[in-house]
């Protein structure tokens, strides 16, 4: 759906990373984790494009701002990397940013009280953190983190509240350990023997490791891509990915905004 949000908080999280609370119809309250929201972020043909964004979470709640009352929020986290996302984070409450949510493909939750393994980095926890609000109801959850330096690990202490049991690593050492997540996301996999499934939102990079780690292992794995997109509807194609069949005789194209944000890692050709 197209609606109007009004900006309730716009805070800075983190060195350059920010968590935007925004109010929205009740309705959105039945988005599933994974899904994301196209965010136009002026009224100005500069940007032209809607943003898209992650939902990091939806509730209810009773504001302490009298002009709001009781109402359906949105959240989601963004980095300051160009112009549209510099315009969000100059934005103050009682400002408005028109919305289209809920849109894509998002997390199937698996089997209840089988293990759930969480790889992000950066605001790649977004849909993440929303998903763990309801795999912690009937599974034991794990969150693996990375980021380049602590500045790039987000929200720790929202998933610690949550029961999520956590492990960062950090390119600098500065936070968790020195190195790459997927290496210690690799070295706590060969500890235990139980039924996992993994759930993995970030860079390329990093999702390229995670599903190659979840070949070696055979854990079921679904991945959330991070894409521009011009439209957030699978209008455009300008956001595709070869699908594992793709080949320059049989073309095999997935459309990240339609037919994913979320993907099962054996759809996708990773190289």
């Amino acid at each position: 759906m197209q609606y109007k949000a009004m900006v309730i908080s716009n805070q800075e999280v983190s060195s350059g990373y920010y968590r935007l609370r925004m109010t929205a119809p009740k309705e959105l309250a039945e988005a599933k984790p994974g899904q994301f929201v196209m965010v136009r972020v002026n009224n100005s043909i500069d940007p032209l494009l809607r943003r898209p964004f992650g939902i990091f979470d939806v509730g209810s709640f009773v504001p302490e701002y009298a002009d709001v009352g009781r109402q359906t929020y949105l959240e989601i986290l963004y980095k300051v990397v160009g112009k549209g996302t510099a315009m969000l984070a100059a934005l103050h409450h009682g400002d408005h940013l028109d919305m289209l949510a809920p849109l894509g493909k998002g997390f199937a939750p698996g089997d209840a009280g089988e293990e759930k393994i969480l790889v992000g980095g950066g605001v790649g926890l977004a849909p993440l953190y929303y998903l763990a609000k309801e795999l912690v109801k009937n599974s034991r959850v794990h969150l693996f983190v990375g980021g380049r330096s602590r500045e790039d690990v987000l929200c720790i202490t929202e998933f610690e509240r949550l029961g999520v049991e956590t492990y960062v690593a950090t390119d600098d050492g500065t936070l968790g350990e020195r190195g790459l997540v997927t290496e210690v996301l690799e070295k706590q996999l060969q500890q235990g023997a139980t039924a996992k499934t993994i759930f993995a939102c970030g860079p390329y990079p990093m999702l390229r490791a995670v599903a190659a780690i979840a070949g070696r292992t055979r854990i079921p794995c679904q991945v959330s891509l991070e894409a521009y997109m011009a439209c957030g509807v699978g209008a455009c194609l300008g956001c595709v990915m070869k699908g594992r069949n793709h080949t320059e005789a049989t073309p095999d194209y997935r459309c990240v905004c339609k037919d994913g944000p979320v993907f099962d890692y054996q759809e996708l050709q990773w190289d």
